[in-house]
Formats: C-alpha cells, sequence, structure tokens
C-alpha cells in the first residue's frame, strides 16, 4: 500500500471562499464527532487539555473522523509520556499543544512530533497511522514529516511577543490565537485595549511568517465574519458541549413559546 495520503486541515486551509471551519470536542461519544461531521465541519480538535476523556476514548473519536472524511486533531495537554506520538500513531492529522511562550518549546513539540532528522519520533508504522503495517514505511514517515500539522497556542504576552519567532521553527505549521488564557495571564478582560494589540501583533507577525493562524469563537457567522477580517484562515466554532446545550435551550424557549401562544 503505497498511495500518498494528504492533509485534509491542509486542504481545508487551501481552500477558497472563507477560513476552514472546526469545533472542539468535548464530549466523550462517538455520536458527538459523527454528528458533526455530518454537519460539515472541516475539522474537529479532540481536547485532552479540558476534558475529562481518556487516551482510548480519543483513539476511538480519531478514528471516527477519518472513517468520516473530517480531520482529527488533538489538543494534548502537554509532551509527558510519549502523548505526542501515541495521538499521531492513532491516526490524528495533528497536534495541538497549549502554552507555547518560547522558541524552545515550540522546538520541543517539534522534536516529539516529527520523525528524524528534525524530531526524534519514534516509527510505529503497525499502528493505525500505518494502516496497520500494510503502508509502505516511506510514505508513513513522509505523511508524518509532510502532513501532519502541529498548531503552537499562544496564550500569554510572552508568547504573543515571540509568535514570529515561533512561527518560524522549522515544523511548525500554525498557530492558534488562546484570547481567554492571554487575557488571563494579563489580569484583564480580552477586549482590553492591550489583549487586543497583541493579538495583532500576533497576527501580523504569522502573516509574516508564511504560517496560518487561527482563533477559537462564537458558533455565528459574525464571530466567523470577525475572524476573517482579523486575518484568521481557520476559527473554531465553539465545542459540541456548547452547540448542543444551545440547541436544546433554543428549543426549548421555542416550544414553551408555542405552549403559551393563544
Amino acid at each position: 500500500m503505497s498511495t500518498a495520503r494528504t492533509s485534509r486541515f491542509r486542504a481545508a486551509l487551501a481552500r477558497a471562499g472563507g477560513p476552514a471551519l472546526g469545533t472542539w470536542v468535548k464530549l466523550p461519544v462517538m455520536e458527538s464527532v459523527e454528528l458533526l461531521a455530518l454537519a460539515g465541519f472541516d475539522f474537529v480538535v479532540i481536547d485532552l487539555e479540558h476534558s475529562a476523556m481518556n487516551l482510548e476514548t480519543a483513539y476511538r473519536l480519531i478514528g471516527t473522523a477519518n472513517h468520516l472524511g473530517m480531520a482529527p486533531i488533538v489538543r494534548i495537554p502537554n509532551l509527558d509520556g510519549g502523548i505526542a506520538q501515541r495521538v499521531l500513531d492513532a491516526g490524528a492529522e495533528g497536534i495541538m499543544l497549549p502554552h507555547v511562550d518560547t522558541v524552545g518549546q515550540a522546538e520541543a513539540g517539534v522534536r516529539a512530533i516529527r520523525f528524524p532528522p528534525l524530531g526524534a519520533r519514534g516509527v510505529g508504522s503497525t499502528s493505525r497511522a500505518g494502516a496497520w503495517g500494510a503502508m509502505d514505511r516511506a510514505e508513513y514517515l513522509r505523511y508524518g514529516q509532510e502532513e501532519a500539522v502541529f498548531i503552537a497556542q499562544i496564550e500569554s504576552a510572552e508568547a504573543a511577543r515571540s509568535a514570529g519567532a515561533i512561527a518560524a521553527v522549522p515544523g511548525v505549521d500554525a498557530l492558534l490565537v488562546g484570547a481567554a488564557d492571554l487575557s488571563t495571564s494579563e489580569e484583564t478582560t480580552e477586549d482590553d485595549p492591550r489583549v487586543v494589540e497583541l493579538i495583532s501583533q500576533t497576527i501580523k507577525a504569522c502573516a509574516a511568517a508564511g504560517k496560518p493562524i487561527g482563533n477559537a469563537g462564537a458558533a455565528t457567522g459574525r464571530s466567523v465574519r470577525a475572524a476573517i477580517d482579523a486575518g484568521y484562515s481557520f476559527t473554531m466554532l465553539g465545542n459540541d458541549a456548547g452547540l448542543l446545550g444551545s440547541a436544546a435551550a433554543a428549543a426549548v424557549r421555542e416550544g414553551r413559546a408555542a405552549g403559551q401562544e393563544g
């Protein structure tokens, strides 16, 4: 088996007509990922930082997304325990690493995610990522080096000021601005002019480095329009739990209103 694979996330970034659309997955159920794929999302970020799901659950969600043609990215909490390698061999299209504040931390991420000589990831071609050994090892290695994505999260003033240098690290493919953590680290709110300026600087620095940058926003057209205007090339529309909760709340409101008519 030697057919070359391509990253669906990269393809969504390259597509004309607006930003790539994704959402966070917080719920540890395959049906959540299935519904998001049916809705037409380009990618999901399976969240191992801010959810209680374990690695085996993430493994099943990755498989569901791949089977349905939607790109699965996994946000890992840190680089401990070889989790990046395990998630990639489980079939993830890429890794999102939170709290990348320095070039050194970005380089550590690259070492964990890329094969030699760029990194130090071990070869596990008998995993799902290598079609259980049916894929040519050369293709397994090529995909890991050239197609799998590494997204570094910018979540502090230090990170924002270093964004250009972080984006320029070989093996870093994209940045994502974490405005909530960035503003919290500055003990203020996301609309504080200082935070707005730090984010603007980050977007400009990333563009100068020739790398895409994304954000996390609300699941509204207005939020997506704001992301486009700001210069983001991919954006997160809420999360699966929030989308379910909003739809449920809207259904109840409409049902109560209908019951009170007349």
